[in-house]
């Protein structure tokens, strides 16, 4: 094997064992309803223009 497909094979499997594993049932859903829902909430508490971050569980203004 030459150098350059052992570098390809080894990037491959690093970049395969990084994936992200959510267990069925995790709290982490990711319903689009709730994002808009505490979406429009954040911009009512942080104001337009201010909100930071938005998940379906939170939100963090600037």
């Amino acid at each position: 094997m030459n150098r350059s497909a052992t570098f390809a094979l080894a990037l491959a499997a690093a970049l395969m064992s990084t994936a992200c594993v959510l267990a069925p049932g995790s709290s982490r859903s990711s319903d689009p309803t709730d994002v808009a829902r505490m979406g429009e909430q954040a911009i009512k508490t942080c104001g337009e223009g201010q909100v930071k971050e938005v998940n379906t569980r939170s939100f963090s203004c600037k």
